[in-house]
């Protein structure tokens, strides 16, 4: 058996591994396109897709709705009474947090630049918990652990091909 890396026309790195068929007496070659549709690495599973448009739309939804929406409407109100976790000031962090939680989740939800997207609410997050709630009994940085797993999840897998970040490397692709 042989293996060797090579780049195809494109300039795409490729595998290809070359052995011998005992049962018929011949060889067999396989390549292996990293970055070809169809090349078995693509995930091609729908549920899978489905369910992290569930779990996008739905993180998203909560955070925005139960979170960000009421501190981006009573900005004025807040400001006075907001910690201030970092020493970066009152206002500096609620706008930091209205940003995360409100228009963070907004582009996660679409799947807009969703990788970069979940960064700066898995930080919120684990200020929430770790900071904020720092010396507060594990039921009350439970919400802000569970938000942060979510979004985690969401950095790690990826949006999904139901996601405007499919749609506009797709057409990269063809284009």
């Amino acid at each position: 058996m042989t293996t060797g890396i090579f780049r195809n026309i494109a300039g795409r790195p490729r595998i290809r591994i070359t052995g011998a068929c005992f049962q018929k007496g011949t060889a067999v070659t396989t390549d292996i396109n990293w970055n070809s549709p169809g090349n078995g690495f693509e995930r091609k599973n729908p549920g899978v897709d489905l369910g992290l448009l569930v779990l996008r739309v739905g993180v998203a939804a909560f955070m925005m709705f139960a979170h960000g929406a009421d501190k981006l409407v009573n900005f004025g109100d807040k400001v006075a009474t907001f910690p201030d976790p970092l020493g970066l000031g009152a206002t500096a962090s609620l706008i930091l947090a209205v940003f995360a939680e409100f228009f963070c989740s907004l582009a996660i939800g679409f799947g807009f630049l969703t990788r970069l997207a979940t960064i700066p609410p898995i930080i919120t997050m684990l200020v929430a918990a770790l900071v904020v709630h720092g010396a507060d009994p594990f039921p009350n940085k439970e919400l802000a652990l569970i938000y942060f797993v979510s979004y985690l999840v969401i950095l790690i897998a990826g949006p999904g091909r139901l996601s405007i970040d499919r749609m506009v490397l797709k057409r990269n692709r063809e284009a």
